[in-house]
């Protein structure tokens, strides 16, 4: 949804809603789980070592349930609800040329292992409101044998809408920043804690 004005909380709650009961728009719902993508798709994956040992999983852990990833001023994240579950949609507003855009997503699922490497994960996947086809999972990993924690996104998207088919090089500048200022945010996140 393609704005000029900030929408108010209650039309992005109506949105949100709108958005729930329908389907996802891409293929291979899941991929990202285990590091695959359908074919047709541009692929995006970043990652950053956010120091060592379970203090810092935990904290970074803390950080993704928090959206903290998500915190730069030309992006908000929209949830109805504190907690984290799959099925629950949420709104991304994006300031953009000029624009408000709002785009609807769905907790596609979650993942909390331990072995080989423990990690915990969440993705999302788009719902027709969005200017993008694709799903983005993002993920804080410890590996025990080298005590290593890492923040890893990886995404794969092609354009949903027309706006987005148009203003494609501008929407990858865009989503290349994401990849930066998202490893910068749960980096300070991390950092601030310690």
């Amino acid at each position: 949804m393609y704005l000029f004005k900030k929408p108010t909380g209650e039309r992005i709650k109506r949105f949100l809603e709108s958005q729930s009961q329908l389907e996802l728009t891409y293929p291979m719902v899941g991929a990202t789980k285990d590091g695959e993508h359908p074919s047709g798709f541009v692929v995006d994956h970043n990652r950053i070592h956010l120091g060592t040992g379970e203090a810092t999983f935990n904290t970074a852990k803390e950080a993704l349930l928090k959206w903290q990833h998500y915190r730069f001023d030309w992006l908000e994240i929209h949830r109805p609800k504190e907690s984290l579950e799959a099925g629950q949609t949420v709104g991304v507003l994006a300031r953009a040329l000029g624009l408000w855009v709002l785009n609807a997503c769905r907790i596609v699922y979650l993942i909390e292992e331990e072995e080989p490497v423990r990690r915990f994960a969440f993705a999302y996947g788009t719902l027709p409101e969005h200017a993008e086809a694709g799903e983005e999972r993002f993920q804080v990993e410890w590996n025990r044998e080298d005590d290593s924690v890492w923040y890893d996104l990886l995404a794969f998207s092609r354009p949903h809408q027309m706006f987005a088919r148009l203003a494609y090089p501008y929407v990858r500048l865009k989503q290349k920043q994401f990849g930066r200022e998202s490893k910068q945010a749960i980096k300070a996140a991390v950092t601030s804690r310690q």
